[in-house]
């Protein structure tokens, strides 16, 4: 009787929580929303990672919650089959595109290598990463962010959708759009995980965001927001963040009317606009992004976080970035930010080997600069600072070939360096935890760009830490112990699970990240690790371009 009670013992807890590797059944979690099938995964290491893919986590944002705030998912009473990847939003899609674009896209991904048995759960340290895409394209699934490497550390992984473009930041200043969706459907995202995280071996209170890009700015939105207050303790932005020179609009009714008259629909008042936009397809909305371009790729940053006006509703920011940190009003956890070396440099070679986009930039430089490197237009400042950074930048030669140096440089930190750069400095001021920096500078053999015709790196551009971070299948290959590549995903992967369990990235010196001792930022000391193929502090990353930008945008007056 013993003995047939220990099996039924061990069967409800397998079914419930825990699968072995070695069985060829998919794992089940028991959560408080319902039972969740999972699959297995393997780690470049060979470790099993159960991964419980497409879980979702708001309720179908279709119909009449179209432009409405997320509702959280209701409990079922299935199995959920979380074995494959969901829905990316819709966006940009070719025809023979693996990834099926729908507006059911509320969805998230976890992965963990340890789920809990019996009484012993291992809550371990969870890291959200939210996706880049400039908050209109991209995506959390596995393929783009595979867990292939990070799972190699002792943390749960959580990668999501949110939504993208008008139909996740339509704002029309009123109460029919107020805003900031998309963002408000990373927030249920985190209260999701604060709630379930637990049935997966996730410590709820061991909760590090990660982005990149328009992930990275999401991450500074959250420490300011007072609707993501309480639902993370770390926090890390790269290659963007929101307190940066672009404006900050307690709408964009603009780009609603644009999209509007894309899809032709009326665009004289929110109620025609938003009525209209509902009867059209996702895929049409999703498929009208190149539409929104007004000089060759540019601009970057279309679709923007608002500051929202109150109507009652649940606000997710409530005033401008920067004055926030400002005051010191965000939430006091240890940050690190970063850059790539070269940032946007590609986009310096789509201007200048383009006769077309050359010309314009180089005849209209005071019209184009604002759109390329995403400032305010059409005021006297505003050409005043186009005139100050051709200057600087550009000299005063007509625009050739050799005019790529200084403009990669321009794109690199209008887009994202001097934002970083600024935010870093913003948040040290204030923070009484420790605030670290890092230019990622590593030469690999893969890159998001390459020289114009070849397969040669032109360096360390936009996105390419990712390239170390997860398994980025559609694009590189895997990495395993014998790549070139792998030293820089052991170092990358410990760096940040380090800093998930700790707070410290660098808590003791050890031969694996060359022994270094990773010492905080201050306003003072503007020290930086610069990850290279070799770890070593340095200081004053690109203060005498920043210094620049900081002379042209200068921080509001207290």
């Amino acid at each position: 009787m013993f003995a047939v009670l220990q099996l039924l013992i061990g069967f409800v807890l397998i079914s419930n929580a825990y699968l072995s590797p070695n069985t060829n059944e998919n794992p089940i979690v028991t959560t408080p929303l319902g039972k969740v099938k999972g699959a297995i995964l393997t780690t470049v290491l060979g470790k099993p990672i159960y991964s419980f893919r497409g879980i979702r986590y708001g309720k179908p944002p279709v119909g009449e919650l179209r432009f409405k705030p997320p509702v959280p998912v209701d409990r079922w009473n299935h199995v959920y089959d979380a074995t494959k990847d969901g829905a990316i939003c819709p966006q940009p899609t070719e025809p023979n595109d693996v990834d099926i674009a729908s507006e059911d896209c509320l969805l998230l991904n976890v992965y963990t290598t340890k789920l809990p048995r019996g009484h012993h759960n291992p809550r371990r340290p969870v890291m959200v990463f939210f996706h880049a895409g400039g908050f209109y394209s991209v995506t959390g699934s596995s393929r783009w962010g595979g867990p292939d490497y990070l799972l190699d550390q002792n943390i749960v992984l959580v990668t999501l959708n949110y939504r993208l473009a008008s139909l996740g930041f339509l704002s029309t200043g009123d109460r029919l759009a107020p805003g900031n969706n998309g963002l408000k459907d990373q927030v249920v995202a985190l209260r999701w995980i604060r709630d379930n995280i637990v049935a997966f071996g996730g410590d709820p209170n061991s909760v590090t965001i990660f982005g990149y890009s328009a992930g990275g700015t999401s991450v500074n939105l959250h420490m300011i927001s007072p609707m993501s207050r309480g639902l993370f303790h770390r926090a890390i932005f790269m290659s963007a963040s929101a307190f940066g020179q672009w404006p900050v609009k307690p709408h964009q009714f603009d780009l609603a009317q644009k999209q509007a008259r894309i899809l032709n629909c009326p665009d004289d008042t929110s109620a025609n606009i938003i009525n209209c936009l509902r009867t059209k397809p996702a895929e049409e909305l999703g498929n009208s992004l190149p539409e929104f371009s007004e000089f060759g790729f540019d601009p970057i940053l279309i679709w923007t976080p608002v500051i929202e006006p109150d109507f009652g509703q649940e606000r997710f920011l409530t005033e401008n970035p920067i004055e926030l940190a400002m005051k010191g009003r965000f939430v006091k956890i240890p940050v690190i930010g970063s850059i790539s070396a070269l940032e946007f440099a590609g986009s310096a070679f789509n201007v200048i080997l383009n006769d077309t986009l050359r010309k314009e930039m180089d005849e209209d430089f005071e019209r184009v600069a604002p759109i390329a490197f995403i400032y305010e237009r059409d005021t006297e400042n505003s050409k005043h600072i186009s005139r100050e950074l051709r200057k600087f930048y550009l000299g005063d030669r007509p625009l050739d070939n050799s005019s790529i140096p200084g403009l990669a440089k321009l794109y690199a930190e209008g887009v994202t360096g001097f934002g970083v750069n600024r935010g870093v400095k913003l948040l040290a001021a204030k923070n009484d935890k420790p605030v670290y920096y890092f230019r990622f500078n590593f030469p690999g053999r893969y890159s998001h760009f390459y020289l114009p015709g070849t397969m040669t790196p032109y360096g360390v551009v936009h996105h390419d830490e990712l390239i170390y971070l997860f398994y980025i299948s559609p694009v590189f290959p895997r990495f395993n112990t014998t790549s070139p590549e792998y030293v820089m995903v052991k170092k990358l992967t410990t760096i940040f699970a380090n800093f998930a369990r700790t707070g410290n990235p660098t808590p003791y010196p050890n031969d694996a990240l060359d022994n270094i001792s990773w010492i905080p930022f201050t306003n003072r000391n503007k020290e930086y690790l610069d990850i290279g193929e070799k770890l070593i502090m340095k200081t004053n990353l690109y203060e005498d371009r920043y210094s620049k930008w900081e002379e042209l945008f200068p921080l509001p007056s207290k």
